[in-house]
């Protein structure tokens, strides 16, 4: 018989050494997690289910097969001691500089962007495994740095590790990214407890770099953002203008989301989504498709579902064992509400649109599995500080 591992030993201790492996997990950060996935798995059935001939089922059968391999992943990584990870901090680094290089290189191009290398089974998208490689990679070298968090040097390092590889995000381009980089890196200095001072100085920085990209360079001549992206914002600001009919897409959500009304039109008189009036309706505007179908009531769950997945992780910052397991579940927690509120307030119209996906909701093999890949991470945070606190409190027992 092999020997147990420490975290089996630690479980076997708070558990009274009773027979059998057991982990314990977060019941309602599981809940959230399943009434998600069957939420997408509904959506995407009524919503794609004349966009592939002869296979209504296409997306829904991969939707659901990412999800078998998400929960097993997320199982796994519940099993493993987080605190590892910081050891590894410069390979993870490495490993999301390389991914993001090698994307430049090797990468598919679809829509003028190259984003994605294909594999036999999904389209990987470096950018979405980033966010998590970021995350842990940040959190490790804050911790290193802990004593000296006052300094304003360390936040400006923390920073340069963040805006390199969303600087390789823009290139691909990748705005909506490349932003989720930068708010996962303010986010993780918050919660190392870095001044206000700094952090109110890094926001106006960026607030000046943003003028400077929109206003100041096109006016010399020199153009940061491609076209498309120039025409999206000028279109969230000023929508009258309408420049290419770039509000388009906005509009039609707002039709689907309106005519929704209380409990929706349902499937069959979803006619904003079946007649294909609204666009990457599995994807970006997913969430039009949950108001046009199901109403207040339906976007209602979804949003409830989201307040339950965003409450259980800001328990999780509390609870966890260390200061690197609180600075990971805080990194995640702001990439799970920037993406959610992005996104959903992209499709009422009070935010640009950027091209954030719906955290298990929108297909997508790459967003659904780094998505999991994060609750996993929670969860092995939760085991952690459940077995350092002697497993007081509510959690699952799962044999």
């Amino acid at each position: 018989m092999s020997a147990a591992t420490p975290i089996q030993r630690s479980v076997d201790e708070v558990t009274g050494g009773r027979r059998g492996r057991r982990l314990l997990l977060d019941p309602w950060l599981l809940l959230a997690t399943l009434g998600l996935i069957g939420c997408s798995l509904v959506v995407l059935k009524g919503a794609t289910r004349h966009d592939i001939p002869g296979s209504p089922l296409y997306y829904v059968e991969r939707q659901a097969g990412y999800a078998v391999v998400g929960l097993l992943l997320m199982a796994l990584i519940a099993r493993f001691d987080y605190s590892r990870l910081r050891e590894f901090k410069l390979p993870i680094y490495g490993a999301l500089i390389g991914l993001n290089l090698l994307v430049l290189g090797l990468g598919s191009v679809a829509r003028g962007s190259r984003r994605w290398i294909s594999l036999p089974f999904f389209q990987f998208q470096p950018s979405e495994l980033g966010k998590v490689l970021l995350v842990v990679a940040l959190s490790a070298f804050v911790v290193d740095r802990a004593r000296r968090l006052h300094e304003r040097e360390t936040t400006a390092r923390m920073m340069l590790l963040a805006l390199g590889p969303a600087a390789l995000v823009m290139i691909q381009p990748d705005l909506g990214t490349a932003l989720v980089y930068v708010t996962l890196a303010l986010c993780v200095l918050f919660v190392a407890g870095t001044s206000g001072r700094q952090l109110w100085g890094l926001i106006g920085m960026f607030a000046v770099a943003t003028v400077l990209v929109l206003v100041a360079a096109p006016a010399v001549g020199v153009h940061v953002l491609k076209p498309y992206q120039v025409e999206r914002l000028t279109g969230f600001v000023n929508p009258s203008h309408d420049p290419r009919n770039a509000t388009y897409q906005v509009n039609q959500s707002l039709i689907a989301i309106g005519s929704g009304q209380k409990t929706g039109r349902g499937v069959a008189h979803a006619t904003q989504t079946g007649l294909n009036f609204l666009p990457e309706h599995h994807t970006d505007f997913v969430f039009s498709v949950v108001g046009e179908t199901f109403g207040f009531a339906g976007a209602a769950l979804v949003l409830s579902l989201y307040a339950l997945l965003i409450w259980r992780t800001l328990r999780i910052v509390t609870l966890a064992k260390n200061l690197f397991g609180a600075l990971i579940a805080g990194g995640i927690l702001a990439m799970l509400m920037f993406q959610i509120f992005v996104n959903v307030g992209m499709t009422i119209g009070i935010m640009p649109i950027t091209g954030v996906t719906l955290p298990l909701m929108s297909f997508g093999g790459a967003s659904y599995l780094t998505t999991f890949l994060a609750l996993g991470l929670l969860q092995s945070i939760h085991v952690q500080g459940r077995i350092a606190q002697g497993s007081k409190g509510r959690a699952l027992v799962l044999s």
